[in-house]
């Protein structure tokens, strides 16, 4: 969704939104009615929304990319391109600037100049996002891509310039102020687990200049925008994430981005801009979310100032908004009875094919860092009845404080329209296999999808790009008649965040933390040889069993030697240690607080109490909550720790 530029300044703007029905709408808000400009029949989903036009003029041509076709229409909705780019992967995202176009497929950058090829390159990794520096500002083209191995690459031509790492999975660039900012080369980036960072970018290296960290835990970044919603002349940050959170940064004197509003909606915002739609003279955020809705934030107040007259004024355009509302009400009800009567009368036809109603689901099964566990994230268009989750292998399903959801075996509001839940999983690593999430929507008839998810024999390791060589590390080491293809196939079963597709080259070297020990792997393979190192001896137990299975599957006779450091064993100890102490005085301190608020009711006070037990009553809702949600953390804790005696036995 983009907004169109306006005639004049804060004048109203209209609004183009693509959607997964290969629609294209164009409209306006007249008296808080949706006016229609243009509208498209329905096509291929249509993946991105751009807007473009010539250089240093207004950007009011509107381009969209469905499958592999670009298609490019006027304001007013004459359609004036038709570009078949014949890639064989359907284009995630795209970049105008001018007559150039810049594409980019699952794992394939293209750029055009004028609809002619002009540059290629082939990613390791996939890409999410691409953007170029602005041309009419600097003396070169520089697109930038964001891979999801946590990685921005900066091309020249066909080749990677030089690559800038970033603390997670790139989600969304932007120009920073909408023109790279000073120097034209600062650039914005958002992540999927919600942290964003801007950085410079030159000719020979990047120069970061900030990065604000998710310390609230929310949702990843889907979309950002610049644009001065706050008044006071310089450009505010307007950031949309999947969890329904809107966020307005304002920038301090340091040029460092302060949050100044936020507002949580109940999808996922799948764009955001800023500007004029519904009143002249008022800006506002406007957002669309998943299932369709486009929302403004407005800076109007809605109370309102009035005389006698004022007020007789608001209540008729009250009861006008009301009346036609009403209308608009009954014209739905008179369209559901229609669409239930053809479904009725079409299923029950002799010739009718399956009727069953279909339904997209947005899903998201991604690890968190800070505490070891997964997060399946089911979004659907329509309200969510019932998710029945169902697992081949042990896990603890945790609850979310921000679902209206329930994970238990309790009634719940069977009134509640939930289109969006998430459940926070965690796995047990050894213990690998298939997750499986059967969505029901509230329709009828009553139909259900399936999702599956891999469970990964080290499912709780994730990718870094760098680690520390001097820890004391136990090798495994493969050796055998197989691919450079088989082994990376091998590791992609092991090892969550590995490309599907081998990378380019006959040499690859992948670094993992695990997220709940802190213990690394190193992983270095080629054809004929795999090279493992860990400071964890169960990680390499772990590998050892799991790869031996997956080569005798295939018949391939493997090579396995180690070289096992038994200082690796004291040293992972020294690693769960804290960890052990820390969960053993919470879980203390958790069951000495009924017993202190009984001797709190009893004596009327806590003075007669040492500090340690003062402390324990002033943070009890805190300790509680902390251990609610670490089940089975201590039982967690002190398997790990004998594992790594029993890995060292084992092997």
């Amino acid at each position: 969704m983009k907004l169109l530029p306006a005639s004049r300044r804060r004048a109203t703007q209209k609004v183009v939104v693509g959607d997964h029905d290969g629609v294209v709408m164009c409209f306006g808000m007249k008296k808080g009615e949706a006016v229609t400009v243009f509208k498209t029949l329905p096509g291929q989903k249509i993946a991105r929304l751009e807007l473009g036009g010539v250089l240093n003029t207004p950007q009011e041509k509107v381009f969209v990319a469905a499958g592999s076709e670009i298609r490019g229409f006027t304001k007013r909705g004459k359609q004036f391109l038709s570009f078949e780019t014949n890639l064989t992967e359907s284009i995630k995202a795209m970049h105008i600037s001018g007559s150039d176009l810049f594409l980019s497929a699952s794992y394939i950058y293209n750029h055009y100049c004028d609809c002619k090829d002009q540059h290629y390159y082939l990613s390791g990794d996939k890409i999410n996002d691409i953007i170029c520096l602005p041309v009419e500002r600097l003396p070169r083209i520089t697109p930038v891509l964001a891979c999801q191995d946590r990685v921005l690459r900066v091309l020249q031509g066909s080749d990677v310039m030089y690559e800038i790492e970033v603390p997670g999975p790139p989600t969304v660039l932007a120009l920073h102020n909408g023109n790279g900012g000073d120097s034209g080369e600062d650039l914005m980036f958002g992540t999927s687990d919600g942290k964003l960072g801007l950085i410079q970018i030159t000719t020979s290296k990047p120069i970061h200049k900030w990065e604000i960290r998710n310390e609230k835990k929310r949702g990843g970044i889907l979309c950002v925008d610049n644009f001065d919603i706050v008044g006071d002349g310089v450009k505010d940050l307007l950031v949309g994430r999947d969890d329904g959170m809107v966020e307005v940064y304002s920038f301090d004197n340091a040029n460092e981005p302060v949050l100044r509003f936020d507002q949580a909606l109940s999808e996922s915002v799948t764009s955001i801009q800023g500007g004029c739609v519904g009143k002249d003279g008022y800006d506002e955020i406007v957002v669309s979310t998943y299932s369709g809705w486009v929302t403004g934030l407005t800076t109007e107040p809605i109370h309102k100032e009035s005389g006698p007259g004022e007020e007789l004024k608001i209540n008729q355009e009250m009861q006008n908004k009301i009346s036609s509302l009403r209308s608009e009400l009954e014209h739905l009800q008179l369209k559901v009875l229609q669409e239930r009567e053809k479904y009725q009368q079409s299923s029950q036809s002799s010739k009718a094919k399956s009727a069953v109603p279909s339904f997209s689901i947005n899903d998201k099964f991604t690890l968190n860092k800070d505490d070891a566990s997964y997060s399946l994230t089911l979004e659907v268009q329509t309200a969510i009845d019932n998710v029945l989750i169902q697992s081949d292998v042990p896990i603890d399903l945790l609850d979310v404080d921000k679902n209206s959801a329930v994970v238990s075996f309790s009634s719940c509001d069977s009134e509640a329209n939930t289109t969006r839940l998430e459940l926070k999983i965690r796995s047990i690593e050894g213990q690998y296999g298939t997750l499986q999430a059967y969505v029901t929507p509230r329709i009828q008839p009553k139909t259900c999808q399936v999702r599956q998810y891999l469970i990964k024999p080290l499912s709780l390791h994730q990718r870094t790009h760098v680690i520390d060589h001097d820890r004391p590390m136990n090798t495994l080491t493969l050796t055998g008649q197989f691919s450079f293809a088989e082994v990376h196939s091998w590791v992609v079963f092991c090892l969550p965040e590995v490309p599907e597709k081998p990378p380019a080259g006959e040499c690859v070297t992948f670094y993992f933390q695990n997220t709940f020990l802190d213990t690394q792997l190193e992983s270095t393979y080629k054809k004929g040889e795999g090279i493992f190192k860990s400071d964890n001896i169960s990680t390499i137990s772990i590998l050892k069993d799991v790869l031996s299975k997956e080569a005798t599957k295939r018949k391939i006779n493997l090579n396995i030697s180690y070289e096992i450091n038994e200082v690796s064993v004291k040293h992972t100890l020294k690693l769960i240690h804290p960890k052990l102490e820390y969960q053993l005085l919470l879980a203390k301190k958790v069951q000495l607080i009924d017993a202190l608020k009984e001797l709190q009711v009893h004596e009327g006070n806590t003075n007669f109490l040492i500090p340690e037990y003062r402390c324990i009553l002033e943070e009890a809702d805190h300790l509680q909550e902390e251990y609610k949600k670490q089940p089975a953390h201590l039982e967690r804790l002190y398997g790990a720790a004998s594992h790594s005696s029993w890995g060292l036995c084992h092997i």
